[in-house]
């Protein structure tokens, strides 16, 4: 069987039947940047050619001993890189290079039958596809991954209080878990969208010919098309010819973009927690680690700041290759998206790479977090001592109180708890032990602990169909 078909057996994200389900094995998936490695593009488009000759074959339109002698030496074995780049160097023309460098290893009367009926842009586009297809299953196995260490951050933090903020000032406390899980939902959905974005790609390998009619192929060239994308390992093709439409170019590589900026807010959130002026996380380093040349104490947040150069750089390459949505009448070649493809498919995959090593790594400094609750003097519960006051004076009249009261405060350097105590309208409706239970942080969450449970039980719900047993 074609090289393909083998990798697509093994792989550890294989799909089973349709969009929604993967199958898992114990082999390791290629990474991002094998897949798009020279070889292995040479590798899909020798798979392209047997599986064109095997489906050719299959349906009378070759003979069968033809499409087995080149099914049996569609392999990179017999098309060295070296020799293709001398080849193109003479031809210059990228699958005239390939055929001419194969047919060296091919039987003469079986090399007649190579690449019958087809046009470049039909072995390349669907090879381009396979790429697609192969990285999307990497991506979702790597944010599988980052899912697993942000439900264990989120768990065994669930608990752990600190300050929420909104627009940059202390609100009201929170837990460090119910901000985790914010990322883990977000991550989730990723998945989900990488998930759909794979189902197109299983319908988009396409043997259409030259100008998208299957001149080429003659009156069978639909059952050619559907015999093709079956041996590798595709579903059936979209009807259409998307050689001129490449919005499922552009799909992949917008989805990538929203995924870098899910990422780039983790990065950007974690590069603030860590300003010395906060310091409730650390980016864990080594020892003999330097942060500066000049500056011996520093400790950058290195991987921080990686997720929120790659939340700028992918977007941009995802509108470059958008543009290639506008071709010329059935097709041009203006822009060449395939090397901007490969490079926010690999950009994508280091980006993960970075979040690992951050999130798995993150020291969560309690103390810190602990401490920052107090610099507000009691402020960031004044929204529970309004709500407990309103049950006694009313909530309008409570919320102007206690907002005169904080002015107050603010302005004599007390706390909140001081100016009530020292307004007698007010103290009187409270006792000590209850003033106590007002300004305590760790009993005023809401449901933020529960939110933690709910989303980390609907991801575990959910990972359940990404992968068949």
């Amino acid at each position: 069987m074609p090289a393909i078909r083998k990798l697509l057996a093994a792989s550890t994200l294989a799909w089973l039947g349709s969009a929604t389900a993967l199958a898992s094995t114990t082999d390791t998936p290629p990474t991002v940047s094998d897949i798009f490695s020279a070889e292995s593009k040479t590798q899909k488009v020798l798979d392209i050619e047997a599986a064109l000759a095997s489906a050719q074959a299959e349906l009378g339109i070759i003979p069968d001993w033809a499409a087995k002698e080149l099914e049996a030496k569609a392999s990179t074995d017999y098309v060295s890189q070296e020799d293709l780049a001398r080849e193109y160097d003479v031809v210059r023309h990228r699958m005239v290079a390939l055929l001419n460098v194969w047919q060296r290893a091919l039987k003469p009367e079986a090399a007649e039958y190579m690449h019958f009926g087809a046009t470049t842009v039909d072995i390349y586009d669907t090879a381009l596809v396979l790429q697609l297809e192969e990285s999307t299953r990497a991506l979702i196995s790597q944010l599988r991954a980052l899912e697993e260490i942000m439900m264990r951050l989120a768990q065994e933090h669930k608990g752990t209080v600190m300050v929420g903020r909104t627009l940059g000032q202390h609100a009201l406390p929170i837990t460090f878990g119910k901000k985790v899980s914010t990322w883990l939902g977000e991550n989730r959905r990723n998945i989900e969208r990488l998930k759909d974005m794979h189902g197109r790609l299983l319908r988009s390998g396409i043997l259409k010919g030259a100008v998208g009619s299957y001149v080429g192929l003659g009156e069978q060239g639909i059952e050619v098309e559907r015999a093709f994308a079956k041996h590798l390992g595709l579903q059936r093709p979209y009807p259409d010819d998307w050689h001129g439409a490449r919005d499922i170019l552009a799909e992949y590589a917008f989805t990538l973009a929203l995924i870098s900026k899910s990422y780039g807010r983790i990065g950007n959130e974690l590069f603030l927690l860590q300003m010395t002026d906060i310091g409730e996380t650390e980016e864990v380093r080594k020892k003999t680690a330097v942060g500066s040349s000049t500056m011996p104490h520093k400790k950058n947040p290195s991987k921080s700041e990686a997720l929120v150069f790659y939340s700028r750089s992918i977007p941009r390459t995802a509108e470059i290759i958008a543009d290639d949505m506008i071709n010329v009448f059935e097709r041009d070649n203006t822009s060449r998206t395939n090397r901007l493809l490969a490079e926010i498919s690999i950009e994508t995959e280091d980006m993960l790479n970075a979040a690992m090593g951050l999130l798995g790594n993150l020291k969560i400094n309690q103390a810190a977090m602990a401490e920052n609750l107090e610099k507000t003097r009691g402020m960031i519960l004044s929204q529970r001592v309004t709500f407990a006051l309103a049950d006694k004076i009313g909530k309008t009249t409570a919320n102007s109180r206690l907002h005169e009261l904080a002015v107050e405060a603010m302005a004599e350097d007390i706390s909140l708890r001081e100016a009530i105590e020292g307004a007698s309208d007010i103290a009187q409706h409270f006792t000590p032990t209850e003033l106590d239970e007002l300004f305590d942080s760790t009993s005023y969450l809401g449901l933020a602990e529960e939110q933690v449970d709910a989303v980390i039980a609907y991801c575990r719900e959910a990972r359940k169909s990404d992968f068949a047993d």
